[in-house]
């Protein structure tokens, strides 16, 4: 497991140029040098030199970080800023109090129990099964649930209603967290246990690992050589269409982990009464990020509400998108705009919306 000090030589590539100003959520809030990437680079070269100490300050500082990744796509050098500021995350969480409590409620024994509680749950509540019927002609698809359709299975549900229309075969296996959560708190400890456990069910022959978390994609994507496609990407590719009987206006909120937006307009084509209209920065993050909601509420808060506004400007009947922490997001902008008298459109993911179309044929 790599150390702070392993990525000394990426750290001194930063040229400090400040393009990563640009394009950081936090810091065009804030412009605060130290909650850019540049900033954060200074103080973690201090660390390297002993010049400072990685404490509760510096600490605060990498917290302050959304994890969206936008900063390592404008990067001339190309720097991974989330795989570093992780890394320092877990150098200095590992002796603290507050590192050693957090560890404990991602441990299996809570995190992992409360999950496979709300799988064991499901399936006892839940006798219809996704297809198991083994077809070499059909394409195979290893089915990611991800924690949140384990806990509220909608997503899931909704999974099963469209892919029952393709020539699909779905299977079902035993996953643990995508390991997101524990990256973001430095617990690389524990990302490293459920990375090993999800590549251990990958024992099938399968054409891809299907998801419909952007999230939950972008985190498998890293484990290594892995074909995995957000659900609502595969549709795209397929002889499917989606009659809605009344016509609706949609906008679309990309998730930051959403590497692939090029199937979007695609889809909505094979929508019959939809028309997508495309908002102000739709692919700026929604202000939620996991626990960035918990440790910067009002820098939270102010990126939502802009979300939001952006949003309620196209005048959409529906606001969509592949990722349930953006969902909540979005709500959150919504609620703290608290405008009584304006139509605020419905949240959903957009597999959600889908399987909700009068009419579903090849």
């Amino acid at each position: 497991m790599k150390e702070l000090k392993d990525f000394a030589d990426e750290i001194n590539k930063c040229s400090k140029c400040g393009l990563c100003q640009s394009v950081c959520p936090v810091y065009k809030i804030t412009g605060n040098d130290c909650a850019v990437s540049k900033g954060k680079f200074i103080m973690l070269e201090g660390v390297l030199k002993g010049d400072l100490k990685l404490n509760k300050n510096i600490e605060k500082y990498l917290d302050m970080c959304m994890r969206c990744g936008k900063c390592k796509d404008f990067c001339p050098s190309n720097i991974d800023v989330c795989e570093i500021f992780n890394t320092a995350k877990h150098q200095y969480a590992k002796d603290t109090f507050q590192g050693k409590f957090e560890k404990f409620l991602q441990s299996k024994a809570v995190f992992g129990n409360l999950i496979k509680f709300f799988k064991i749950f499901h399936c006892f509540n839940n006798k219809k099964k996704l297809s198991q019927n083994h077809n070499d002609k059909k394409t195979k698809l290893i089915y990611f649930k991800g924690c949140v359709n384990e806990i509220f299975p909608t997503s899931a549900n909704a999974l099963k209603k469209i892919f029952k229309n393709l020539d699909t075969e779905i299977i079902e296996k035993d996953f643990d967290c995508c390991g997101l959560p524990f990256l973001s708190s430095g617990n690389l400890e524990r990302f490293e246990e459920v990375k090993k456990h999800n590549l251990e069910q990958l024992d099938c022959e399968y054409d891809y690992i299907l998801t419909d978390c952007a999230s939950c994609e972008s985190t498998l994507k890293s484990y290594g050589e892995l074909k995995v496609i957000n659900a609502a990407e595969f549709l795209a590719m397929q002889n499917i269409k989606f009659k809605f009987k009344k016509p609706l206006k949609v906008t679309f909120h990309k998730p930051c982990h959403l590497e692939n937006i090029n199937f979007i307009k695609k889809l909505f084509e094979k929508c019959e009464n939809i028309e997508y209209i495309e908002m102000k920065d739709f692919d700026a993050c929604c202000g939620f990020a996991g626990t960035f909601v918990v440790k910067n509420p009002k820098l939270s808060l102010e990126i939502s509400k802009q979300k939001a506004l952006n949003i309620i400007n196209t005048k959409a009947d529906y606001v969509l998108t592949a990722c349930p922490a953006c969902i909540l997001g979005i709500k959150e902008g919504f609620l703290a705009l608290g405008k009584k008298n304006t139509k605020l459109p419905k949240i959903s993911n957009i597999i959600d919306f889908l399987a909700q179309a009068d009419n579903i044929t090849q």
